[in-house]
């Protein structure tokens, strides 16, 4: 489905990402991890269009799109939520799902009634219940997580990209979490790139995992595996444990 060779990316003198090669198949739960500032949110970025990468190939469903923008990558079918969730802050909770049901890849709302009635229907889906009037400037950090992930799933994506969705959230908004994207991913068969910092929940989630380390791919495998890699445990998973002591 998504295929990433040789891709780099720099900010000035600064390289972000280093010879990135990445395949995920149709329907895979694919987690990503690593230290802060290893390149995970860059590599959405260069997915999702924010940036573009400097040199080396994305393609999606068999088509470049290294060079699409933000909008013609939604309509192919790849969707995001954001590690700071960025709501439309003068528009309603309803509304800004409606947002992603008229402007997003699958069938358009043939009105506001139409759209308002999808973007209800992703709020229930993702477990979000609000009235009429909601802004979202009166959600908890976990509901608007939940308002990210319901406006990102109303574009109709083929592929979500998922940026620390559980980020800031207590044990109950993590399970809860985690059951909204075992339901995206069972019941919706959507295909998902995880960034998450909170192992515990990604370990019994994801197919297999792709770690990175200062811009680059240091190990891949499942998360049986990759827990008992040694790179990933100085790069990653020991820094975790020394936190957990500290």
């Amino acid at each position: 489905m998504l295929e990433i060779t040789q891709v780099d990316k720099f900010f000035g003198g600064f390289q972000a990402l280093k010879q990135i090669d990445l395949k995920v198949t149709t329907g895979e739960f694919r987690g990503l991890i690593g230290p802060n500032g290893s390149g995970k949110t860059t590599i959405f970025n260069a997915i999702s269009g924010v940036y573009q990468a400097s040199t080396g190939q994305i393609k999606f469903l068999g088509e470049e799109i290294t060079r699409f923008t933000p909008d013609r990558i939604c309509h192919a079918g790849i969707t995001r939520s954001f590690q700071i969730p960025r709501p439309f802050k003068e528009m309603t909770v309803v509304e800004n799902v409606m947002v992603g049901s008229l402007f997003g890849k699958g069938r358009k709302a043939s009105g506001k009634e139409d759209a308002e009635s999808e973007a209800r229907r992703w709020l229930e889906f993702v477990g979000l219940k609000v009235s009429e009037n909601t802004m979202p400037g009166s959600l908890t950090a976990g509901n608007l997580r939940r308002l990210e992930l319901a406006r990102a799933l109303a574009t109709h994506p083929k592929l979500l990209l998922a940026d620390e969705i559980m980020s800031g959230l207590n044990q109950e908004e993590i399970a809860q979490a985690s059951q909204v994207l075992k339901k995206i991913r069972e019941e919706m068969k959507i295909t998902i790139i995880w960034v998450e910092h909170i192992m515990s929940a990604m370990m019994n989630l994801v197919d297999r995992l792709t770690v990175l380390d200062y811009g680059q791919v240091i190990a891949e495998g499942t998360p049986g595996e990759i827990s008992q890699n040694p790179k990933v445990i100085e790069a990653y998973l020991g820094e975790e444990e020394t936190a957990s002591h500290a």
